[in-house]
């Protein structure tokens, strides 16, 4: 099986697996996911980031539930990978969001860029293994069959596509528990409309030795893997391999990412600040009032 995805990655650019986990192991991912999605992060809340109109973004999956890492290390991806990237590739990022109703065609045609252009005059090869944790009816990713490692990843004006048919492109959809495998320097884009939120998680694979372009080395979008110690037993050398265990190529040591609302973290915490001192400045009547219910209670 193995052997014929992997030829129909190569051919395709992108391809359909079969189901990977368990419906039990389902639901616990999907309950995981969800609990990040109530509401934002923020101080000491755990949540998702909002950076963008359409999408709330959950960072660093694996450390929400099992079933996340055994789909990343799953033995048909991992034997997929090592056929179609190499020996040498690891899972460089594991995140996922949800994307939210909207008829905007806000994440249109492009290719993945993530590589330095200027150092690389190849295109290396990536691939991203999606996992739906709803049901994809609409909003579903998108793909043109065959274009993939045709040029450098880059958007893809509208007017580029004029001839490319409708049987020349892949409508991912399906129930939750839906996985594929694409190469992203594939043309693919997120369909629209979004008619429902949609839930999904996407890994990120390469090569690390690759140099990467200067604006995710300023994110520091691949970071070493946020891991739960939870989730790592029986793991075999190859899994802790692909993990990047050791590996401290892209580890940027004391790294500050650039603030890109400083007025309103500034208002955010000087609000919580205010917050506090009502908070102290009413702890000891409270206390005294409490203590005082007991003692009348006897």
């Amino acid at each position: 099986m193995a052997q014929d995805l992997t030829n129909q990655l190569d051919r395709d650019g992108i391809v359909l697996l079969p189901p990977l986990i368990t419906s039990t192991q389902l639901r616990g991912m999907q309950q995981a996911f969800e609990a990040r999605l109530r509401r934002m992060a923020w101080n000491d809340t755990l949540g998702y980031e909002r950076t963008e109109m359409y999408r709330h973004m959950i960072q660093d999956v694996l450390i929400l539930d099992q079933g996340f890492l055994n789909v990343a290390l799953h033995p048909l991806v991992q034997q997929v990978l090592n056929a179609y990237l190499g020996p040498h590739f690891q899972l460089v990022e594991a995140k996922g969001w949800r994307s939210l109703p909207t008829k905007k065609d806000f994440h249109g045609w492009h290719a993945d860029a993530w590589y330095d252009q200027k150092a690389v005059s190849s295109i290396p090869r990536e691939v991203k293994l999606a996992f739906y944790l709803t049901d994809v009816r609409s909003g579903a990713l998108n793909y043109i069959k065959g274009s993939h490692r045709t040029q450098h990843p880059r958007p893809i004006p509208r007017g580029e596509l004029t001839n490319i048919s409708t049987d020349m492109i892949v409508e991912a959809t399906g129930p939750a528990g839906s996985a594929f495998m694409f190469d992203t320097s594939g043309t693919h884009r997120q369909a629209l409309p979004v008619l429902e939120p949609r839930q999904a998680v996407f890994l990120n694979y390469h090569d690390p030795a690759i140099p990467l372009q200067q604006e995710d080395i300023e994110y520091y979008r691949y970071h070493p893997l946020l891991l739960n110690a939870a989730f790592l037993d029986n793991l075999t050398r190859e899994d802790q391999r692909i993990l990047g265990f050791g590996d401290k190529r892209n580890y940027q040591h004391g790294f500050e990412r650039r603030r890109r609302h400083p007025m309103l973290e500034a208002m955010n915490r000087s609000l919580m600040e205010a917050t506090l001192h009502v908070d102290q400045a009413l702890y000891y009547p409270r206390r005294a009032l409490s203590k005082a219910r007991r003692l009348l209670g006897r």
